[in-house]
C-alpha cells in the first residue's frame, strides 16, 4: 500500500474558500499550495494578517456584493469592478448612491419571487 499523501490546494482556492482577496494576501501565501492541515489551522486559529484582512479588505467581489447585499452583476452594473475596503463599503451604505438603492430592490424583489415559487411548491 502507498503512503496518503496530504492534500493541497491552490492559494486562490484557499483565498476564495478563506473570502479574502488573495493580491491583498502576503506573498508567501499567495507563493505556496496550502496543505489540508494549514488551511484548517487558518480556519480555526487565524493569523493578525488573515483576520485584518477579513476585518478592513479589501475584501473580493462576492464579499463585497453579499455585505451591500446585492448580486455580482449588479456590482458590474454599478461600476464596482475591483475589492472595495470595509470603510470604502461603509461609506457606501451609509450614502447610497441610485444604482445601489436599485440593485438591492432588484435583488430583494428575485428573492420574494424565489420564496413565492418554493412555498408554492411546498403547497402543491
Amino acid at each position: 500500500m502507498s503512503a496518503k499523501t496530504s492534500q493541497s490546494m491552490k492559494p486562490a482556492t484557499a483565498a476564495k474558500k478563506l473570502g479574502i482577496y488573495l493580491p491583498a494576501a502576503p506573498q508567501e501565501f499567495q507563493d505556496s499550495l496550502i496543505s489540508r492541515e494549514e488551511f484548517n489551522k487558518l480556519q480555526t486559529d487565524p493569523p493578525q494578517w488573515l483576520a485584518d484582512l477579513r476585518r478592513n479588505g479589501p475584501h473580493p467581489r462576492p464579499e463585497v456584493a453579499r455585505k451591500l447585499n446585492v448580486s455580482i452583476s449588479g456590482l458590474a452594473r454599478g461600476g464596482i469592478t475591483e475589492a472595495l475596503t470595509t470603510a470604502e463599503i461603509t461609506a457606501l451604505l451609509q450614502d447610497p448612491p441610485q444604482w445601489l438603492v436599485a440593485e438591492r430592490a432588484s435583488l430583494a424583489a428575485v428573492r420574494a419571487e424565489e420564496q413565492r415559487v418554493k412555498d408554492a411548491g411546498k403547497k402543491a
